[in-house]
């Protein structure tokens, strides 16, 4: 009875992680350039004496989801979007580089070109930085340019460059925090081919309706793995009686 229980326990603990992370997902519907955790069960033998006819499963993170989210026009000069593969790079609060879909751009009253998470935003030597100005543009390859205040826009000049990167996706690893690193701990290089919408932004690629039976689905594996427990309680207590009885 004892591995009965143990392997209803386990079910019931992995079902329980596995809805925790759905529950993130679902969460994160509506966050800018948010990559869905993927998640996926796995068997395992129980390890003991006797036969190896005992399985149990674990729940386990195999990834995240690369499909790209849907762009959302929002005429929004500061707003950018990736069309296609590609990574904004930032700074994260360890001081090191990571990446990012989310273009939610802003400029602190410093002048330090930061994403809605307060990172700031990287480009070809460190933290982009953006003098008084009377309007701001982004263009396609991520270069940053200025209207001087109380110039035309015959004197736009260019004031830096956002570092777009594109580092194949089985080398990123994501971080607590929400953002992308290399795994090896390098920073990415700059790729040229990594090109951003100005005026848009990246929805999530969370897909709502699929999240939601999942929950359903996780939901009645705990149940079940709970009547589990249960019943061998019950077959525990029956063979107890049965053992006194004699």
């Amino acid at each position: 009875m004892d591995r009965f229980l143990y392997l209803s326990m386990s079910g019931a603990k992995e079902a329980l992680r596995a809805q925790t992370s759905n529950n993130h997902n679902l969460a994160n519907a509506s966050t800018t350039g948010f990559r869905a955790n993927l998640e996926a069960f796995q068997t395992r033998a129980v390890a003991g004496s006797g036969h190896a006819s005992r399985a149990y499963a674990i729940d386990a993170m195999t990834g995240w989801d690369e499909t790209q989210g849907a762009l959302q026009s929002t005429g929004r000069d500061l707003d950018v979007g990736i069309q296609g593969p590609g990574w904004i790079a930032v700074q994260a609060a360890d001081g090191r580089e990571a990446y990012t879909r989310a273009g939610d751009l802003r400029i602190d009253p410093s002048g330090i070109l930061m994403n809605g998470a307060g990172h700031p935003v990287l480009g070809d030597a460190g933290p982009v930085s953006i003098p008084p100005n009377a309007s701001v543009m982004i263009g396609a390859d991520g270069t940053v340019s200025i209207v001087p205040i109380g110039s035309g826009p015959e004197t736009m000049a260019q004031v830096g460059r956002i570092k777009l990167v594109n580092p194949p996706a089985q080398a990123l690893a994501r971080g607590e925090d929400g953002l992308f690193r290399q795994a090896d701990g390098a920073d990415a290089a700059p790729d040229a081919n990594v090109r951003v919408v100005s005026g848009a932004l990246e929805s999530s690629n969370v897909n709502v309706a699929n999240a939601m039976v999942k929950m359903i689905e996780l939901s009645r594996q705990f149940d079940l793995q709970v009547k589990a427990m249960r019943t061998a309680e019950e077959n525990a207590a029956s063979s107890a009686q049965l053992l006194k009885s004699t």
